[in-house]
Parts: C-alpha cells; structure tokens; sequence
C-alpha cells in the first residue's frame, strides 16, 4: 500500500497507469471519502497517531489494487493504492442514519508513506456518499477469494517465498465471472445479486430467465480446488517415480 505512487493518467480512462495485466473491475460512484488512522482499541500510548482524511474522490477496484483518487490533488496525498491481500477484516456499516461506510484493517510497508504501527495495522475507511458500498464489497470479496486461491495453488505447487509475501501471479487468477463494472446509482441496503449487463429491472418477459443461475452452485469452487490440489499431488507422486 501507498500514497502518491499511483502512475497518473489524466487523459486516458480510468484516470492512472495499470500494472501489468491488471484490469479494472469497479468504479465508484462519485464523493468518496478516504480516512486512513490508527486503529483506536490498539493500545498505543507511545506512538504517534496517524491520521489522514480526504474528503471526496472515486475509488477503484482491480484484479490486483483498491486504487483511490482524490477529487482535489494536495501535496500531502495525489493517489492511494492498496494490494487486495493487504487488506483485511473488511465489512460494511449501514447506520440508520449517514451513508454506508466500507472499513478494514491495512497492513503498510515499509517505504509506502504510511507509518507502520505498533499494532501492525491501520484502519482504512471508505464512506460512500452516493451508495454503492455493498457492490463495491461484492465485487472486493470475489477478487480477494480469487487471489487467494491463486495463492494457495502457487504454494501447492512449491512457490512458498511468493506465496509467503501475497504475490501472486496474476495471469493465473480466474476472472472469468467478474466482468467490468461501473457504478449507475445509489447502492441497495442489502448485498445485489449478480446480473447481465443487458438486465435492468424487472419484467414479465424475465422470469423465464429465472431458472438460469447467474452464479455457480455451492460448493463448486472448493470442488475445483480440491481437484487441482489432488492433480498437483499425482504429478508430484509420479515425478517421484
């Protein structure tokens, strides 16, 4: 994670530099909120507190970053990028009354810009004034269960030092179901279901489309892992030979 090392690119769309083979898979709706501070239940009497807020700007999501961008550049911060991996203990808080707000736990870097903590974390929030906290985090949740099968495959198959510091080789990581999307209005207060792009609405003329699963069934994701991680063993057995 860092700030200010995102590659700006004004002119093209989204507005910075992909790394290589990284996609963008979300954008936000506009006036997000950033705040980035030191958890306050870590004990922390002896440090100094962090604490950066900026006020509005869009948000990303790709196969690789959560990638902020603020409304207004200042000296302090230009850009913020995070890796999924780095992320973690993420959910939703939908109050009765203010909009929804995304929040995790962000392990920094050395060198990123961001003060590494006794605790070893800080705190990341995203406040999302037009909506669209929930898609955002479906959209998150998927990636990140992506990766982290990727991850375990690349230890499976004897990269332990990568897998050891969440890299993954992202040519591997199985997008298949997690097409690009763009925010079009206020998010639900419940999470959405996944739908075709040309299905907006609903209509008489769709319910005969009900029958076809827009998802894959239960457990079929830990089938194909299962099966992977057994083919991988037989090779390695028969290497052995």
């Amino acid at each position: 994670m860092s700030i200010n090392w995102v590659m700006l690119a004004p002119a093209s769309t989204p507005p910075y530099t992909p790394l290589p083979s990284e996609q963008t898979l979300f954008t936000s709706s506009p006036r997000i909120a950033l705040n980035l501070s030191t958890p306050a239940h870590f004990p922390g009497k002896q440090q100094q507190p962090f604490n950066l807020s900026v006020p509005s700007g869009l948000l990303y999501l790709t196969n690789r970053r959560v990638i902020f961008l603020p409304d207004k550049s200042t000296p302090q911060i230009q850009s913020f990028a995070a890796p999924i991996l780095n992320l973690h203990d993420s959910h939703v808080a939908a109050p009765w009354f203010g909009p929804n707000v995304w929040t995790a736990l962000l392990q920094p870097t050395s060198g990123g810009g961001i003060p590494i903590p006794p605790g070893g974390a800080v705190e990341i929030k995203f406040t999302f004034k037009e909506g669209g906290a929930f898609d955002f985090h479906t959209h998150y949740e998927r990636v990140r269960e992506r990766l982290q099968q990727a991850m375990e495959v690349q230890r499976i198959d004897g990269d332990g030092a990568g897998a050891a510091q969440n890299r993954v080789v992202v040519e591997n990581v199985n997008l298949e179901d997690l097409p690009v999307y763009q925010e079009q209005g206020d998010g639900p207060l419940i999470p959405p279901t996944v739908q075709d792009g040309g299905r907006e609405g609903g209509g008489v003329g769709e319910r005969s489309r009900e029958n076809v699963p827009d998802e894959a069934p239960p457990g079929y994701e830990e089938a194909q892992m299962a099966t992977l991680t057994e083919e991988v063993e037989r090779r390695a057995q028969e290497g052995q030979r």
